[in-house]
C-alpha cells in the first residue's frame, strides 16, 4: 500500500482539484515571505523546494509526476514561509485548496487515517535525509538516494541533486563516475 497514490486516487476520483496550473521552467510556485496553504499534484514536469541563506540556495525537497508537494509548514500554520518552490521544467500542476483538502480528510475515519500514514511517511523520509546528512559520507548520501529515487537522476539536474546531497556538483561528478 502506498498512501500518496491511494490519498491522490481518492481525490482524483472525487474530483476535487479546484484547477490546473502550468509552470515554465524556472517559474516560482511559492516564493519565500508568502502564505501557500494548497497541496499540489504533479501532472508532469518537476519542481524543487529550496531555501536561500546568505551565501547559497539550498535544496531540500524535489516533486515529479504523480508527486504531492506544499509548502508543509505554511500549509499546517498558515503563516509565511521562508521556502521557494520552483520548476525545474515545464511543469503542469492540479491544486486544491486547504479548505477543501481538510473537509475531504475529515469526511471520513479512512482518509483520516490515510493522511496520517501519509505524513507519518513524510516524518520518516525527512529523518532518513537529516541522519543522512549528518552521520553518512558524500558517495554513502549519492547511494542511498540512488536507491531511494533512482528517477530523481533522470528528471532532476546535477546542480540541483547536489544541492540536496550538501555536495559541490563537482563532487557528485566524481562520484558518480567512480
Amino acid at each position: 500500500m502506498n498512501p500518496i497514490s491511494d490519498l491522490i486516487d481518492k481525490i482524483n476520483n472525487q474530483k476535487l482539484w479546484d484547477r490546473e496550473i502550468v509552470l515554465e521552467r524556472n517559474e516560482y510556485l511559492k516564493v519565500k515571505g508568502t502564505i501557500d496553504t494548497n497541496i499540489y499534484l504533479i501532472k508532469s514536469g518537476s519542481l524543487r523546494i529550496f531555501v536561500i541563506d546568505e551565501y547559497e540556495e539550498h535544496t531540500i525537497r524535489f516533486g515529479y509526476k504523480n508527486n504531492l508537494i506544499a509548502s508543509l509548514d505554511s500549509f499546517l500554520n498558515e503563516q509565511p514561509s521562508d521556502f521557494y518552490i520552483q520548476a525545474l521544467k515545464k511543469t503542469n500542476v492540479n491544486v486544491i485548496s486547504k479548505k477543501k483538502y481538510i473537509s475531504f480528510i475529515e469526511s471520513s475515519p479512512e482518509n483520516k487515517e490515510l493522511w496520517l500514514s501519509v505524513l507519518e511517511n513524510f516524518v520518516l523520509q525527512q529523518m532518513e535525509r537529516e541522519r543522512d546528512i549528518l552521520t553518512s559520507s558524500p558517495v554513502e548520501r549519492y547511494k542511498r538516494v540512488l536507491k531511494r529515487s533512482p528517477q530523481l537522476f533522470q528528471e532532476i539536474p546535477n546542480k540541483y541533486i547536489a544541492s540536496y546531497l550538501r555536495m559541490t556538483p563537482e563532487t557528485l561528478s566524481r562520484i558518480k563516475k567512480s
